[in-house]
């Protein structure tokens, strides 16, 4: 029989359960098949239709979850009864990059929380939580409603279940932030008394203590790229080489030598192909090892986008999960064949002198879904890995490494990647959607939200990049330089897209103190959205030189539905 689920009296006080005393766990050994209650099998143990599964202290308010079993597995739930006060305000992450929509909200009890939840109670100011270290070995998301939360572990092989073949699956680390043992204390969670802001790195600080890579090794990494004003399309190594002198130019001799990244365009296939990635576009890139060289010279350092997970052609040369568009076809991230290819890839980029490759679109080739649409189901069940013997999180976990081992000593930017499993296997993380060269109000929706409410992973899961600041024809600088000066003194990543048509004595001005400021490492302390509680783009920011208010909409406001 399992547990009473109606939250007990110690709960409904207010205190959060242990991780590792849920009081029900239920598991699905097939996908869309029922949620069948498992059954008390010892301490800490529970079991139903060939499934185990183990929640073991782990100290500091922490459990391990790990899971067995003897034929398959998709899914296992695992639910803790809590009442929250009623003007509780919830705030999650996302499952992959930021789409204007990160936000605390008032309950909401069928809302995604993907990684991790916090909740802040207004009247008393608490900031509450609970949360699964980086690195997974499952997709984990949580919901809260009016009687307690639970966790939902996808174990799943892309869209069909794992097959374990008698190994253990070390499912997440489940970790407690602001519990009784938590109070104060950088390393086991937030501080219950002190600010949401502060309780937010807290708990980010505490579940990205299995880091294995020292991100700030890494130092400032600010440049320039060219997609928002050139796209993929209408440009060559000549208008390359004009960003490259434009950055180096605008950095005005800092010791920080910046970078200049070569976006999508320079190689067949269109504005965002898949490989092969051995050369360039004919007649317009024919030697990327000598563009490198050039940008060297010119004082920048090299960087390069590419897209690991999609290769062109009539037929798949590696291991596929089927066809990503017309002649184009998604590879298989769990086959050998296909990581042994990328490998050669980032050794290549190496070889040709790039020091940063930006590596995208891996999560939608995977799951064929953008992480608005992935939703609770991820995948489509047909779309299936090439071995089901390991978790779809497992499997991108070993993807990320595989890249940061070839990489090397290359600075590595992950865009579209599942930030909780790349943590410190890339040094940079895109965490929102992309800005604008185009729509002003696609920059504020997307980029604004993204460095107010992703900031607290900054330094400690990587280095966060809100996106590039673009400075073209299109758009409002007034409104762009204003951003532009946020990211600089935030200490995040900082790319700008220049078109060289809108550079004037002010425009430039701006650019080289905010390039300059962001090379130094942005503001000590940094800065913080003061109203973030209230609203998905804050205007109200504390900065080193008092606090800051910002009028982001344009002079007809917002429009409705935009983006």
């Amino acid at each position: 029989m399992t547990a009473d689920p109606r939250p007990s009296a110690a709960h409904r006080a207010g205190a959060l359960p242990h991780p590792a005393e849920p009081v029900a766990v239920f598991v699905q050994d097939l996908p869309g098949g029922a949620l069948t209650a498992a059954r008390p099998a010892g301490t800490g143990r529970w079991a139903a239709g060939g499934i185990e599964v183990a929640l073991t202290p782990d100290g500091g308010g922490a459990a391990r979850v790990r899971i067995d079993s003897a034929t398959t597995v998709s899914r296992v739930a695992v639910r803790w009864t809590h009442t929250l006060a009623e003007d509780a305000l919830i705030l999650g992450d996302a499952w992959e990059r930021g789409y204007g929509d990160l936000q605390w909200r008032h309950l909401q009890s069928e809302r995604l929380l993907p990684w991790y939840w916090l909740a802040h109670t207004p009247g008393d100011g608490v900031t509450t939580g609970f949360g699964v270290d980086v690195a997974a070995g499952a997709f984990c998301s949580w919901s809260v409603d009016q009687t307690g939360f639970t966790l939902w572990l996808d174990a799943r092989s892309g869209g069909g279940p794992t097959t374990l073949a008698g190994r253990t699956l070390e499912a997440a680390t489940v970790r407690r932030f602001g519990g009784p043992d938590a109070v104060g204390t950088d390393n086991a969670g937030t501080d219950a008394t002190g600010s949401p802001w502060r309780a937010a790195h807290l708990a980010v600080a505490t579940m990205a203590s299995p880091l294995t890579r020292a991100n700030s090794a890494v130092g400032p990494v600010v440049g320039a790229n060219n997609w928002y004003y050139a796209y993929g399309t209408d440009f060559d190594e000549a208008a390359v080489l004009t960003d490259a002198r434009t950055v180096v130019e605008l950095a005005d001799g800092h010791p920080v030598r910046p970078f200049s990244v070569i976006d999508a365009g320079w190689s067949p296939g269109g504005v965002a192909p898949g490989g092969p990635w051995d050369a360039g576009l004919p007649g317009v890139f024919d030697d990327m090892a000598a563009t490198a060289a050039r940008i060297t010279e010119i004082g920048a350092r090299p960087g390069l986008w590419t897209r690991p997970l999609l290769e062109r052609g009539a037929e798949p040369r590696h291991t596929a999960l089927g066809p990503g568009g017309p002649g184009e076809w998604a590879l298989d991230p769990s086959a050998p064949d296909v990581l042994a290819g990328i490998e050669e890839d980032f050794e290549r980029y190496r070889e040709w002198g790039y020091e940063l490759v930006k590596h995208d679109f891996s999560t939608y080739d995977t799951f064929g879904r953008f992480g608005p649409e992935m939703g609770a189901s991820l995948t489509d069940p047909g779309r299936r890995l090439a071995d089901s013997t390991r978790t779809t999180a497992e499997v991108l976990v070993a993807l990320y490494r595989r890249i940061r081992e070839a990489a090397g000593d290359m600075v590595v930017i992950g865009c579209n990647t599942v930030g909780h499993l790349a943590a410190g296997l890339e040094d940079v993380h895109r965490t929102g959607d992309d800005t604008s060269g185009h729509d002003w109000e696609r920059t504020r929706r997307m980029g604004v939200n993204t460095l107010a409410f992703r900031m607290p992973q900054h330094g400690r899961f990587f280095m966060a990049d809100a996106d590039c600041v673009p400075s073209t024809p299109h758009t409002p600088w007034e409104r762009n330089r204003v951003f532009l000066d946020l990211i600089a003194r935030s200490g995040t990543a900082l790319f700008c897209s220049i078109d060289p048509a809108t550079r004037t004595d002010a425009v430039d001005a701006d650019l080289r103190a905010a390039l300059r400021l962001a090379l130094d490492g942005g503001e000590s302390g940094g800065i913080e959205p003061l109203d973030w509680l209230s609203t998905t783009t804050p205007r109200r920011w504390r900065t080193a030189d008092g606090d800051l208010e910002v009028d982001w909409t344009s002079p007809w406001g917002v429009q409705p539905g935009a983006c």
